[in-house]
């Protein structure tokens, strides 16, 4: 999952350093919205404008967490 979605942010903010600890203070607001919905249209997953928060977006762990928790409440309202 991590090499996936490093693979999709790479591809859609190649100046971006992806492996940096500090990933959030790169991020202008046209970088963080590309995340976004990249991640949203690959995982057909719901991220809005709230999950756009230093703690989602520090590093690359963080981005698969916040993916990762997203994937989870998809499935549980897929059971319901």
């Amino acid at each position: 999952m991590k090499e996936k979605i490093k693979s999709l942010l790479e591809d859609a903010l190649p100046l971006v350093d992806l492996d940096s600890d500090f990933l959030f203070a790169e991020l202008d607001s046209l970088g963080v919205t590309t995340i976004l919905m990249t991640l949203a249209s690959e995982f057909g997953i719901t991220l809005e404008a709230s999950d756009a928060t230093p703690r989602n977006l520090k590093n690359l762990d963080s981005i698969v967490a916040m993916v990762e928790q997203k994937l989870e409440i998809k499935q549980t309202e897929l059971k319901k």
